[in-house]
């Protein structure tokens, strides 16, 4: 299955009081990294939209918190297409510190239309399943770790 990495700084606003990250601030960069993901294989959400009326709605999410993270740290986000599915598209993502996992989890996100005010789930194109099944890492994406929403 296709493959991502996509490194941020973790900024001190995405901290809590004990100085280690809030917990939702994982769930922000799981939407970072699914995007990158899928502007590194070409399909671009945004162009999606505007070329197919395709979006990519988040229908379910999940995050297992292993090990603190804090200010200044240095991630990792590793992402993978872990199921294509007739209408939906399951990404795992690992966040990493160095070599030490400290969290992972899930995005299930929808392949919908948007028609004359209506959205509706249709079946994912044949070349676009098999780009998400292709063994492989996407293009680079070229991001400055110190930049970070």
């Amino acid at each position: 299955m296709k493959q991502n990495e996509l490194q941020l700084r973790v900024n001190f606003g995405d901290t809590d009081a004990a100085g280690i990250v809030y917990y939702p601030n994982y769930f922000k960069w799981f939407d970072i990294a699914g995007h990158q993901f899928f502007r590194s294989i070409g399909l671009s959400p945004a162009k999606l939209m505007k070329e197919q009326n395709i979006i990519l709605p988040l229908l379910d999410v999940g995050c297992t918190f292993e090990r603190p993270l804090y200010y200044d740290d240095i991630i990792t986000i590793k992402t993978t297409a872990e199921e294509v599915n007739r209408k939906t598209i399951k990404l795992r993502h690992e966040v990493f510190r160095q070599d030490v996992r400290t969290g992972h989890g899930f995005e299930l996100r929808g392949w919908v239309k948007e028609e004359n005010g209506r959205m509706f789930a249709v079946p994912i194109p044949d070349d676009v399943r098999q780009l998400l099944e292709e063994d492989g890492v996407g293009a680079c994406v070229h991001m400055n770790p110190l930049l970070n929403a």
